[in-house]
């Protein structure tokens, strides 16, 4: 797990958390924050702006999924903490490139940092579930080829 990258997750989910409880806060101000937490380190507050925002504007079709697979739960009544740990997963398994697994390992993490002593089950239970098929079936590359490194093959 790259600890940047958690780091700008652990934004990321700070300020989706804050969105949620004032639904008024402006994006600059959200932004403003993200650069501060991220010591305006370019490449992660970028990172960390794409995952909010990606987040932020498909969060309707994001709590639709999460609530159909959620067993006996709405989103609005599930903890704050935990409803965002999910929209944040769903978001990245749904919508983004990386591997399932480094998705559900993050938002775990996240979820043991900042929820209850069962957050972290709930949280799984339901990113589990909403593992696309194409992503369940794809063979896992956790670490980038080494550039150095000559191609396996040529055509």
């Amino acid at each position: 797990m790259s600890s940047r990258r958690h780091q700008a997750r652990e934004v990321v989910l700070q300020m989706l958390f804050q969105k949620d409880l004032n639904p008024d806060i402006s994006a600059d101000a959200i932004r403003e924050q993200i650069q501060e937490l991220l010591e305006n380190n370019e490449q992660l507050c970028r990172f960390a702006w794409s995952l909010f925002a990606g987040t932020v504007e498909s969060q309707k079709a994001i709590d639709q999924k999460i609530e159909s697979v959620a067993s006996n739960w709405t989103v609005s009544r599930m903890p704050p903490t935990d409803r965002n740990a999910i929209r944040l997963g769903a978001f990245e398994l749904l919508y983004t490139d990386t591997p399932h697994p480094v998705v559900i390992d993050e938002a775990l993490e996240l979820a043991k940092s900042f929820g209850t002593a069962q957050s972290a089950s709930f949280v799984n239970g339901i990113l589990d579930k909403l593992v696309p098929s194409i992503k369940r079936s794809a063979p896992v590359n956790r670490e980038p080829a080494s550039r150095d490194e000559p191609p396996k093959a040529f055509p």
